[in-house]
């Protein structure tokens, strides 16, 4: 009887276990979304209020106005740029290592030998 209950136990936790690992990886895309919204909104903050908010004379404000608005859109596309690349690299990862290795993986295959022509030449047979 107790055989039958570790059983249904393991189970139950493999399937939970299942659940915590993939909540836990949308949690971390979830994270890398906030902290691309958030960039944004201190990009904007800080780069071109700052800008806009320069008051010299009415011919150089649109030159510091343009000149804001590039370094804004310049930074601003590098760093979402990088942060949306990785983004897709850790979706990719959590496609392959949660949700495919624990569906249809199992691991039997045959053990890694590197390419040698000391063994090619000797005759020597793939193990």
């Amino acid at each position: 009887e107790y055989r039958y209950m570790f059983n249904i136990s393991s189970g139950i936790n493999a399937e939970y276990g299942g659940c915590v690992s993939n909540t836990a990886s949308y949690l971390r895309l979830w994270a890398l979304s906030l902290a691309h919204a958030e960039l944004s909104e201190v990009l904007w903050s800080m780069v071109m209020k700052a800008g806009l908010s320069i008051n010299v004379n009415p011919y150089v404000n649109p030159v510091f106005t343009v000149v804001a608005f590039a370094f804004w859109a310049v930074l601003t596309v590098a760093i979402l740029l990088v942060l949306e690349g990785l983004s897709a690299f850790l979706h990719a990862l959590r496609l392959h290592w949660v949700e495919f290795q624990n569906k249809f993986y199992d691991g039997e295959g045959h053990p890694f030998a590197p390419f040698s022509f000391e063994r090619m030449l000797n005759g020597a047979e793939d193990e």
